[in-house]
């Protein structure tokens, strides 16, 4: 028989991926800082998308906009939009060899990040450099290796 479906590991995966989001990092190491909630989502978008999608990266946005003291919503919209995008593509990207799901989720990240420095300039509440756009390049990195434990993590859980 088939044990029962662990749908905690979801909510437990985004808990650790805001723990590694808060984690502190030295002051040159913060323009790399990877898009670990977003890398996060776009894996269950990916894998599960009959459980995860916009409503779920919309709220894991708001938590995120909460944690920052962001404009309320700043994030919840950029998430939200990464999620849709997953999920329009997820059958595609799903088959796609590890490199290029890199890539995808490299550039989904770099829009998401864009759209963050958009809005930060024009409400001026924080002024960032175009270095803010570099954690799309370490978010991309870090995508096989993220993939892979996550996928692992669902498979010993069993869920679906």
């Amino acid at each position: 028989m088939d044990k029962p479906n662990r749908i905690w590991v979801i909510p437990l995966s985004f808990v650790v991926a805001f723990m590694l989001a808060a984690a502190p990092m030295p002051p040159w190491a913060l323009a790399w800082r990877p898009a670990w909630i977003a890398m996060v989502l776009v894996y269950w978008c990916l894998a599960l998308p009959e459980r995860v999608g916009v409503l779920a990266g919309w709220c894991v946005g708001l938590v995120l906009d909460v944690m920052n003291g962001s404009i309320l919503g700043q994030h919840a919209f950029g998430l939200a939009f990464v999620a849709y995008v997953a999920l329009l593509y997820h059958q595609r990207v799903r088959v796609y060899p590890l490199t290029q799901q890199a890539l995808f989720v490299g550039i989904l990240v770099f829009l998401y990040l864009l759209m963050m420095w958009w809005i930060y300039d024009l409400l001026g509440s924080v002024k960032y450099g175009p270095s803010y756009l570099l954690g799309a390049v370490t978010t991309a990195v870090l995508w096989p290796w993220i993939y892979i434990i996550l996928r692992d993590v669902r498979r010993r859980a069993r869920v679906a």
